[in-house]
């Protein structure tokens, strides 16, 4: 199992204690307090479930440029993207600004409970020109209508950091009891289960056939003894299938269809940057932390539209010094049937194939195709995992 990134422990941020939370909840609630934007709350989930490894909270302006700038936080320790809590100004108030202790609020629960509880170390207006470099260098453009820049652009204008503890993980263990799961539980699991190598898929969409082939191509390239596939539970961009959908799909792939025990299903509480490269190092320091050996990084990883090229999620990789991370990145090809050999393979490995040699659907037509109620092809989706989705665009098609 690797150890966790930058130190030997792994630092969650979740309060465990059961007394010492009660005093904290209690403390919050005389707090001046701050209802977060998705995308801190989300941060502090990840920081409370262990993912973000080895940090204590969110970033301050110095470090978040650092990060923006060299891939690593001023310690030297690799990262890529900034993990910050940036407002709006006029949410800022008198109070906040003189208080050393502040209650952080979530946004994504009825009545804005309280998620967390923040030592103030700085905050720090940002300048429209700081902002654009640390979008530009996350996202590799500043373009409004990337999904990740927008939501980065709309956060706001004020960087509050500091060390946090968080109270609960939001919304996610009660609508995701069976599948939310901290770094910490999926290394017991992990021990518990014996494995010694670790494959590690991530995914936001449902897994179909070709998916299904490259984590077994995978495991057995590296020799893992079990799969890991997580899944991102928190928000994703308008259009992308429910996070109970996918999770139905993909368990239902993995009963039929893998050697029994060999899979660990598994999902995160965080909302998709949609950042590429950056976020595919990103994703690595997660399964690092979750013990995991090696993960899947595939064709356009993590991207959206055409902003990144096809294999800039994986050659990202060599811009870090090495032994930055001591989790392996398998490097797969995008992955179909191909109608000459009969069984899905890497397009990498057959230079002789022309795309009509493959069946590889768009996923415009896929999505037609389950709301018009007509079946995948097998050699694309499994039939059980093909019924599940179709149930959701049928249903979807008659709102």
């Amino acid at each position: 199992m690797t150890n966790p990134h930058g130190s030997k422990t792994l630092n969650a941020r979740f309060v465990a204690d059961a007394g010492r939370r009660a005093a904290l909840e209690a403390e919050a609630q005389r707090l001046p307090s701050l209802v977060v934007g998705s995308g801190a709350a989300s941060n502090a989930v990840m920081l409370g479930s262990g993912y973000f490894n080895p940090l204590s909270g969110f970033m301050n302006l110095a470090e978040a440029t650092s990060v923006a700038e060299k891939m690593a936080l001023p310690s030297g320790v690799a990262w890529p993207v900034p993990v910050v809590n940036l407002v709006p100004r006029d949410k800022v108030t008198p109070e906040i600004r003189k208080a050393k202790r502040i209650a952080l609020r979530d946004p994504n629960v009825a009545g804005n409970p309280v998620l967390a509880v923040m030592d103030v170390a700085a905050i720090e207006d940002v300048s429209p020109e700081q902002l654009s470099f640390l979008i530009e260098r996350t996202f590799r453009t500043t373009d409004p209508k990337h999904p990740g820049v927008a939501d980065f652009t709309a956060a706001g204008n004020v960087l509050i950091s500091g060390p946090i503890e968080v109270l609960n993980f939001s919304y996610f263990p009660a609508e995701f009891p069976d599948t939310f799961r901290t770094a910490g539980q999926i290394r017991e699991e992990i021990t518990k289960r014996g494995w010694k190598k670790v494959v590690a898929f991530q995914t936001r969409n449902p897994m179909h056939r070709a998916h299904e082939e490259l984590c077994k191509m995978a495991m057995e390239a590296t020799g893992a003894d079990g799969l890991v596939i997580h899944m991102v539970l928190g928000r994703l961009k308008p259009g992308d299938i429910p996070a109970g959908v996918r999770d139905a799909s993909i368990r239902k792939m993995a009963e039929l269809y893998f050697k029994p025990g060999s899979v660990m299903i598994a999902g995160y509480g965080f909302d998709m940057m949609y950042a590429g490269p950056r976020e595919a190092v990103l994703h690595s320091i997660i399964r690092q932390n979750a013990g995991c050996s090696y993960l899947i990084v595939g064709r356009d990883h993590a991207g959206v539209g055409t902003y990144y090229g096809p294999f800039d999620a994986q050659s990202i990789f060599d811009e870090l010094p090495p032994g930055a991370l001591e989790i392996e990145i398998f490097k797969a090809d995008h992955t179909a049937w191909s109608k000459k050999v009969g069984r899905v393979v890497m397009m990498r490995d057959h230079p002789d194939h022309k795309p009509e040699d493959y069946i590889n659907l768009s996923g415009t037509k896929v999505r037609e195709l389950l709301a018009a109620g007509q079946p995948l092809p097998p050699e694309f989706a499994r039939p059980e995992v093909a019924a599940i989705l179709m149930k959701h665009y049928q249903e979807e098609a008659k709102k």
